[in-house]
């Protein structure tokens, strides 16, 4: 939000310093983000007297200007401006000087053989406009050698401040210095809005067809205007604040945005069909608003029409149909309340960012919809001329008229001071408030505070008044001896497994919590959306880590990464509460080309899979007990995915994500990835038996089974092993092999097993007993010892 000090002093009664000034914003909570002041940088630029013009001897289309600058000595200056003539007095800039808007520090030089001291500037030169089709000329009184940014009350700091979402008076220029007064820095002017009576009946006829989406619509006709540039006044104004002054109807509708918080929007009468209605938009309706960009409707979007078209994006933007021109005779202000809620839904969905939309997505004063149209009537009478018609309004103006409950006592309570009663009351009322003091006090809240809504929000605004530098500094009290730890056990866990996945490699990611519906929908869907997102791309909740994964990777190989290896910790929000999960992601090469490996390998479902289990294991999970089952969920690769699963509980989903799922993020070739389920793990053993090998030598015999190819490797893994628990320690698959022969349908799996003797070497009696034992376990699955 910018301003400028006049205008602040438009409103405000004050002789504070600039400086000042801005301690007392920060003070009450509009953080000051910074001051410039265009005297600064225009400070070398003064008035100057054309004394005589000739031709240039080396070219048609320049000028020799012999110029005064107030100091009894002329200066000779090249200029090409088409309407620079003797007598004309202009802005003239000296060798050395900075100009802003070309970039350029001046210097004697010669121009075409003639020598040039300075320049007579235009108004795009200093930056005031984008005028640059001559150079600036100055009405005959202007004091010749007097500083331009004097003279033309360009010396006049601007303000920009940052204004939190619940502050929404603010973003008018009579809030900010509202809250100034309050604080002590001057007094609130006074401003009397007189009703203006109508010259005739309204013509055209207004009507809500939309009354959640615009409760009350007012609005008057203005006949027989002229429409031209706003003057001089308002356009320095705009400028200042950075908008571009379009003509007078327009200006005066920017012009109380800025200064009252109240947007407006003008419709040139002759360009309509019929009255205007707030009503909700239909399919296949659209708009060509005033930034040139055609929009979609639909019927969530609140407009305004009228009896043949949409003209208005209510609350958000007007449409170029029916604006104003220079052709402009009769004018209809349109002054009306939109819901919040609704203003906010459609600027997501649509993706604009208006000034009207930032204050009727956070409240406008609903109080304020007459007397802003009977304010921009007056504006126009006096800029356009004409005669104003009687005022229509249709709906009904809401009334959020509310009274809280008040304890002066808990301003210490809850801030920590202790501020008199009567200067509490005193702030209130300065604040706008009617305070009636009792044992318990009942404060009304103003039209225009819509974020007050309770006792805690009147102690806030006290205190922000009071001065929040006053609060005092009490360190909070601390036991003697050492701190008990204070993280949980899932903390404990999730530090653990940050330290295991970032030692192989992986890079930790964080990503939003909020996905767009159509990724999320990829994922299952969102069980959650929220009712005011950041934008429409961000309003579901995830139901997984991996979009967020996804999406991270396709920026991160956009950008040449060869391998992309990301994990993350966060939540998934599903239907029955949320859900600490870990995510991991492989994505491009998984090994580099070099001369002993051969050409880069992409990520697999076994790379996943290591992945998974390495995380497990760092969590205390019982990884030789897990058992491999088919994923459930339709985002993992058929054929290329597995589940963890101890029991019936869902440790973990792996493999490589669904081709079409990849390719929707934009992420060329396989991608291995994890989901590891947090709260689903066992409780962490805190017992730790001792390491003891054994003194007695490990040996190891090969078998080779002929099974069918459905069976999984990891049955056959988990039958072998069982067969003897006390001397087979491990159990490897090593070779998997389909051809000759081996019967079709039939593959050949070949296990190494380790056998650890504990109390004696093993005999030859010993080990074809236990090799009898593994076959029968294998056979019990159909697989046959291969000959």
């Amino acid at each position: 939000m910018k301003f400028t000090l006049s205008w602040l002093k438009d409103h405000l009664d004050t002789a504070a310093s600039v400086a000042d000034i801005a301690d007392a914003l920060t003070r009450c909570g509009l953080e000051v983000e910074g001051i410039e002041n265009p005297a600064e940088a225009l400070g070398a630029f003064t008035i100057a007297h054309v004394v005589s013009a000739e031709r240039h001897p080396q070219a048609d289309k320049l000028q020799v200007l012999m110029v005064d600058t107030g100091t009894g000595d002329p200066m000779q200056v090249v200029c090409g401006a088409p309407n620079a003539r003797a007598g004309m007095k202009g802005v003239f800039a000296p060798p050395g000087t900075y100009v802003p808007g070309s970039g350029i520090t001046l210097k004697i030089a010669a121009i075409r053989g003639v020598e040039s001291r300075g320049m007579m500037c235009s108004m795009r030169e200093l930056e005031l406009s984008d005028e640059h089709d001559g150079i600036i000329a100055l009405p005959d009184d202007a004091p010749l050698g007097m500083r331009y940014v004097d003279w033309a009350g360009l010396n006049d700091p601007v303000f920009d401040i940052a204004i939190t979402p619940n502050r929404q008076e603010c973003l008018g220029v009579l809030g900010i210095a509202r809250d100034l007064a309050a604080a002590g820095v001057g007094t609130l002017k006074a401003r009397s809005i007189t009703p203006l009576a109508g010259a005739f009946p309204m013509p055209r006829p207004i009507t809500i067809e939309d009354h959640e989406g615009c409760p009350a619509f007012a609005a008057r006709v203005v006949r027989g205007v002229k429409n031209g540039p706003s003057p001089d006044w308002l356009q320095r104004r705009l400028r200042a604040v950075g908008l571009r002054p379009i003509s007078a109807l327009v200006d005066v509708t920017n012009f109380l945005s800025i200064d009252s918080g109240r947007p407006l929007h003008v419709y040139d009468v002759a360009k309509l069909q019929g009255g205007l209605t707030a009503r909700r938009a239909r399919a296949g309706e659209s708009v060509l608003a005033l930034n040139g960009k055609t929009y979609a409707l639909d019927e969530s979007i609140t407009v305004i029409a009228d009896d043949a078209e949409v003209h208005d994006i209510g609350g958000i933007m007007g449409g170029e149909h029916s604006g104003c021109s220079a052709d402009t005779m009769d004018v209809l202000i349109e002054s009306a309340w939109f819901t919040p809620e609704r203003i906010g839904a459609t600027g997501r969905k649509l993706g604009i960012n208006s000034d009207a939309r930032a204050r009727f997505e956070r409240g406008v004063d609903p109080l304020f919809v007459v007397p802003g149209l009977e304010l921009a009537t007056q504006l126009v009478l006096d800029l356009c001329g004409g005669e104003a018609s009687e005022i229509v309004v249709a709906g009904a103006i809401p009334d959020h008229g509310r009274a809280i409950a008040y304890r002066p006592a808990r301003v210490a309570g809850l801030a920590g001071l202790d501020v008199a009663e009567d200067e509490q009351a005193a702030i209130l009322g300065r604040l706008g408030f009617d305070v009636t003091r009792g044992d318990v006090w009942q404060v009304a809240v103003p039209s225009w505070r819509r974020d007050v809504d309770g006792e805690a929000d009147l102690v806030e605004e006290v205190v922000r008044i009071h001065g929040l530098d006053h609060v005092p500094a009490t360190p909070l009290p601390r036991n003697d001896g050492v701190a008990l730890p204070t993280a949980t056990p899932l903390q404990r866990s999730q530090r653990r497994l940050r330290r295991v996945l970032a030692s192989r490699g992986l890079d930790e990611a964080i990503t939003w919590s909020f996905l767009p519906p159509a990724e999320a929908e990829a994922f299952g869907g969102a069980a959650f959306s929220l009712a005011n997102p950041i934008s429409a791309d961000m309003a579901a909740m995830r139901p997984s880590l991996l979009p967020g994964l996804l999406a991270a990777a396709a920026r991160n190989m956009d950008r040449g990464a060869a391998s992309v290896r990301l994990f993350e910790l966060g939540q998934r929000y599903l239907a029955d509460a949320e859900h600490p999960t870990a995510a991991v992601l492989l994505a491009g090469e998984a090994r580099g080309r070099d001369w002993r490996g051969g050409p880069a390998t992409r990520p697999d479902a076994f790379d996943a899979k290591a992945e998974a289990l390495a995380a497990l294991a760092a969590l205390g999970a019982p990884v030789q007990r897990l058992n491999v089952a088919a994923p459930g969920d339709a985002w993992w690769h058929p054929g290329r995915a597995g589940r963890l699963v101890l029991g019936k509980a869902v440790l973990a989903d792996f493999g490589i994500i669904h081709p079409r799922i990849s390719a929707g993020f934009d992420v060329k070739g396989p991608v291995a990835a994890v989901e590891l389920y947090l709260d689903a793990l066992p409780p962490r053993s805190r017992k730790r038996e001792a390491w003891a090998p054994s003194a007695l030598l490990a040996l190891s015999r090969d078998f080779a089974f002929v099974v069918d190819e459905s069976l999984p490797a990891d049955s056959l893994l988990r039958a072998v092993a069982g067969a003897d628990k006390a001397l087979i320690s491990n159990v490897k698959l090593f070779d998997r092999y389909a051809g000759p022969g081996v019967d079709a349908g039939k593959l050949s799996l070949a296990v190494e097993v380790t056998l650890q003797p504990t109390a004696a070497t093993l005999t030859d009696a010993d080990i074809e007993a236990v090799s009898a034992k593994v076959v029968a376990a294998a056979a019990r699955l159909g697989a046959v010892l291969r000959g």
